[in-house]
């Protein structure tokens, strides 16, 4: 299975959903490639924010070496679970797709947590750290929530 997380610039919240289900999934033994990038193309190339990169750390994921890269219609073909932060990187996805299958495989973060309740990973770039550490816990929880969905539906 194939993961891609999408944000606007993928300096914050993708990165850190990256780290954050990579780590869950090593500790469960769940075998899943997970990227992600951004649906603007502002910082492409970059590292992500070092609050980011801190915060994660703080919680024992490395995410340092990720660097940024923007959406492509490709990302359609290549993954599996195609995973937006808010509905504005959703309603951008979505607009790409070429068929019914394959906006279908978008989905947003928190619905996993709460579904059907359409609710944003707050962007936490114009904040301070406790903004990341909100995102964090927030990644979190869904990325459990994805994980016990994929182990239930193997």
């Amino acid at each position: 299975m194939r993961v891609l997380m999408v944000c606007l610039g993928n300096i914050c919240r993708s990165p850190m959903a990256e780290g954050v289900l990579r780590h869950l999934a090593s500790n469960r033994g769940i075998d899943l490639e997970i990227d992600s990038c951004g649906t603007a193309g502002y910082h492409i190339g970059s590292p992500p924010d070092r609050r980011a990169v801190s915060n994660m750390f703080d919680h024992g994921i490395d995410i340092s070496d990720l660097r940024a890269r923007q959406f492509t219609k490709a990302d359609f073909s290549n993954f599996d679970f195609i995973v937006a932060m808010d509905t504005n990187n959703f309603d951008d996805i979505v607009a790409l797709s070429n068929s019914d299958a394959q906006a279908s495989k978008v989905k947003l973060m928190l619905n996993y947590s709460s579904p059907y309740e359409n609710q944003a990973v707050p962007d936490p770039y114009y904040g301070g750290d406790e903004g990341f550490e909100e995102v964090y816990d927030l990644l979190l929880e869904s990325c459990k929530a994805f994980l016990d969905q994929l182990e239930t539906s193997a």
